[in-house]
C-alpha cells in the first residue's frame, strides 16, 4: 500500500491532523485524531471483507484516513467538516498517486460519510458504519452526556 504510506507522510495530511488536535485540545468527547482515522480505516476494511464488497483496500484506507481532516475548519468556520475534508483531501490524493476515478470515489465517500442513507455496497456506507463502530463508547467517561452516544447507541456496536 505504497500510496497509503505516502498519505501518512504527506505534509498537508499531518498539518490537518495537528490542527484537529489543537482544535479539540479541551474537547471532552471523541477526538478526530490519527488514532480515530486509523481505527475507521481498519473497521471499514473489515466491513468490506465481511460484506464481500469489491472495493480496493487502498481506497478504503485512504477514505478512512482522510475522512475527518477538515474537522478543525468546522470548529473555526462553522462549515460542514465532511465537505471540507473532501476538499482538503483532493490534492493529497493527487499527490499520492490516486487517479481521477479512484479519487472521485474516495472524495464522494468522504463528503457523504455522515449520511446513513447510502447504497450498502458503497464506499460511503462502509465509511459511515466504520465511523460509528470504531468508537470505544464503552470506555468513555463522558458517554452519559454525549449526544452522539444517546442518539446512536446500539448495544451491538460495543462487543
Amino acid at each position: 500500500m505504497v500510496r497509503i504510506e505516502k498519505i501518512l507522510i504527506d505534509v498537508q495530511y499531518i498539518e490537518f491532523l495537528n490542527r484537529n488536535v489543537e482544535a479539540e485540545e479541551t474537547r471532552l468527547f471523541c477526538h478526530h485524531d490519527f488514532q480515530h482515522a486509523v481505527d475507521v480505516a481498519r473497521v471499514a476494511y473489515i466491513l468490506a471483507l465481511e460484506n464481500k464488497l469489491p472495493i480496493s483496500k487502498e481506497e478504503i484506507y485512504a477514505s478512512g484516513l482522510l475522512h475527518d481532516i477538515g474537522r478543525w475548519k468546522e470548529y473555526a468556520e462553522g462549515v460542514d467538516h465532511a465537505t471540507e475534508s473532501a476538499i482538503l483531501a483532493s490534492p493529497i490524493l493527487e499527490h499520492c498517486g490516486f487517479n481521477k476515478e479512484e479519487s472521485a470515489r474516495i472524495l464522494h465517500a468522504i463528503d457523504h460519510h455522515r449520511n446513513k442513507d447510502q447504497d450498502q455496497n458503497s464506499l460511503g456506507w462502509i465509511l459511515f458504519e466504520a465511523d460509528k463502530k470504531s468508537r470505544l463508547c464503552c470506555e468513555c467517561l463522558t458517554r452519559d452526556t454525549c449526544k452522539r452516544f444517546q442518539h446512536h447507541h446500539k448495544p451491538e456496536l460495543y462487543y
